[in-house]
């Protein structure tokens, strides 16, 4: 669990790169990258736009894929937005996650939602 606050990126981050780092047998780099950047952008996403106080982060390591799954309090779904060129406002990160990811789910309800992403192990 991540107190909603800008540091939880890089908690976030730190947590699943020693999660990684466990794995046998070891991820290859570039699976690994993306795997850490799914989890910064998921984490991010939820500390910007979420409502509540606090997300929470599970990694799930299969034969082939690493899920992601990032859990807040807000039912709202994300939405997809024009990326900011100019503002530094985002709209980078729900499209990169989706192109990086096998598959990727988003299940909501009345307690908040959760944002599964799939990713290839390498």
């Amino acid at each position: 669990m991540f107190e909603k606050r800008p540091e939880a990126v890089a908690q976030a981050r730190d947590f699943a790169r020693a999660f990684l780092a466990g794995l046998r047998p070891t991820m290859d780099e570039q699976a690994a990258g993306s795997v850490e950047l799914t989890v910064s952008e998921l984490v991010t996403n939820s500390v910007r736009h979420a409502s509540g106080g606090a997300c929470s982060l599970r990694l799930v390591a299969r034969r082939d894929v690493i899920t992601v799954a990032v859990t807040d309090a807000d039912p709202r779904p994300p939405c997809e937005r024009t990326p900011d060129l100019a503002g530094g406002t985002g709209g980078f990160g729900w499209p990169m996650v989706k192109t990086l990811a096998v598959t990727v789910d988003v299940s909501t309800g009345p307690q908040g939602k959760t944002i599964r992403a799939d990713l290839p192990r390498g």
